[in-house]
């Protein structure tokens, strides 16, 4: 979590930010999450270039599980340098696992202004579903399980681990 306020950060200051907290180490897994516009309808996930698509079709398989609609998961680069990622947080994140997951469109015709208003929470624990499998851990619903710990503002990564 990078804010947890209303407060705009610069392109560059995102992947800065992130990285002040958890590193910039081929283990750490950055993910920028949105709500796309435009008048598509569906979740997206964008992955880098120096990734595999293993995660981003593992969370949009997840997603898709859990009733959203996935348009497609990909990979896009910069048109001037190709052999660069076209969105900065991905550019500038360049020993991260990094991802964008657009949930859904708010301006959709179709269902995802319900799912993203209504379904939220299903399709935030699709990600951690995704996640948990890809890096080998069991998952586990945090709302019954007591052993689960949640993180809080002001917490580091570090400590949940160790709780």
């Amino acid at each position: 979590m990078t804010r947890t306020t209303d407060e705009t950060l610069g392109p560059s200051d995102r992947p800065k930010r992130a990285q002040s907290f958890y590193g910039n180490s081929p283990d750490v897994i950055l993910l920028s999450n949105h709500i796309n516009a435009g008048g598509g309808d569906g979740a997206e996930v964008i992955y880098s270039l120096r990734n595999s698509d293993k995660l981003a079709s593992m969370i949009a398989s997840e997603i898709l599980r859990s009733g959203q609609n996935v348009r497609k998961y990909y990979q896009r680069r910069l048109p001037s340098d190709p052999s660069k990622d076209y969105y900065y947080i991905l550019r500038d994140t360049p020993n991260n696992e990094s991802l964008i997951i657009e949930y859904g469109f708010a301006d959709s015709k179709g269902d995802d202004p319900d799912l993203l208003k209504n379904d939220y929470e299903s399709l935030a624990e699709a990600v951690v579903r995704a996640i948990a499998s890809y890096v080998g851990v069991p998952y586990t619903s945090g709302s019954s399980d007591s052993n689960v710990y949640i993180v809080k503002s002001g917490d580091r990564i570090f400590m949940g681990n160790n709780e």
